[in-house]
């Protein structure tokens, strides 16, 4: 009895694990199609993903390094991003199908994009995508100087003219006018001395000296008008570059009529008057006009060398031809503030001068 309660119990015992047994067998049984079908589910997914990958150069063909890739997917908010290897290269891996965009950016290149659609499973291979370099947009503002401003300004005073024909230089009709430098001083007193119409007045003065007998040691004749015409010519030469370029540039100051054209009219005779013995230095303050008055003195005192013997009266036609220069500033300067600028033509539209 106890071998068969224990043959019994060994049989219960043995048939009890097998039908555990027979249990586990058929639970994996049951399962291995689910299992087989994941794992399928699995590989196809694996097999319908893609890749994306491509070069990125310049216009030369060179490799760009570094520069980065970033992939958008339609349908997607987020974007993956990579950097190009030295070799310009750039890979996407598992990508889904469907339509894409990369967008490429570099330092000092301008941003590209290249769209695309990805098939189930493709490789694809971008065309390489050539970056331009970026067009720097800088603006520049250009200031005149000083000496250009004073240049530009002096090409309109040149173009003055009373009635279109005398020459009308050393006045200027501009606001605040910038201060000449020594060489632009010269090149006006050049300008004014040779100019056609300058040769002109001069031979009409040495024609009226003639006529009236004017320093009759010159005497009469061809010859007698030649000498004339010669001293009067010296004349402008010397009180001009004088007066006008070398002492201004040595005393700084400025050897033009600033026209004043506002106030009353007593106001503005009073100025242009005053300018017969006062002027603008460089540095746009008033004071006395050692230029012209000391330019009037040495042209006199020159004078002196080629005028007749019986004619130079020594130091009293220096100073005679010195009053009669300074005389002859304030007159000229009140033509020019009421007369001349309506007789001037190509007048600069600047407005008037502060004294």
């Amino acid at each position: 009895m106890k071998f068969a309660k224990g043959n019994l119990g060994w049989r219960r015992l043995w048939s009890g694990g097998a039908g555990l047994f027979c249990l586990g067998l058929g639970v994996l049984l049951c399962a291995a199609p689910l299992w087989a079908q994941g794992a399928q589910a699995a590989q196809g997914d694996a097999k319908a993903a893609g890749s994306i990958s491509g070069k990125v150069v310049d216009k030369t063909g060179t490799a760009v390094a570094g520069a980065r890739v970033k992939l958008a997917r339609e349908g997607q908010t987020s974007a993956q991003e990579v950097a190009a290897g030295e070799d310009g290269q750039f890979r996407f891996a598992g990508v889904a199908a469907g339509a894409f965009q990369l967008t490429i950016t570099a330092e000092g290149f301008a941003a590209q994009t290249y769209s695309g659609a990805l098939q189930a499973g493709e490789s694809s291979v971008v065309p390489p995508i050539a970056l331009v370099v970026a067009t720097a947009v800088t603006e520049v503002r250009v200031e005149l100087t000083e000496i250009e401003i004073a240049q530009e300004q002096m090409k309109d005073e040149e173009k003055q003219r009373v009635l279109g024909v005398i020459p009308n230089f050393y006045v200027t009709y501009a606001t605040n006018a910038a201060p000449l430098s020594s060489k632009q001083k010269f090149e006006l007193a050049f300008k004014s001395t040779v100019d056609p119409v300058t040769f002109g007045i001069v031979g009409g003065i040495a024609g009226v000296q003639q006529a009236t007998n004017h320093f009759s040691g010159y005497g009469q004749g061809a010859e007698g008008y030649a000498k004339r015409y010669g001293a009067s010519y010296a004349d402008i030469i010397t009180s001009t570059f004088i007066g006008g370029a070398i002492l201004p540039s040595l005393l700084k100051q400025d050897p033009r009529y600033f026209y004043k054209g506002t106030g009353s009219k007593k106001s503005r005779l009073l100025y242009a008057i005053a300018n017969s013995v006062i002027c603008k230095g460089d540095n746009g303050k008033w004071q006395a006009n050692y230029s012209e008055i000391l330019g009037s003195l040495a042209a006199g005192g020159i004078s002196n060398l080629y005028y007749p013997v019986s004619d130079r009266n020594g130091v009293g036609l220096t100073f005679e031809n010195t009053a009669i220069g300074i005389g002859a500033s304030a007159a000229v300067n009140v033509l020019q503030e009421f007369v001349l600028r309506k007789l001037t033509p190509n007048v600069p539209n600047s407005g008037s001068s502060n004294p």
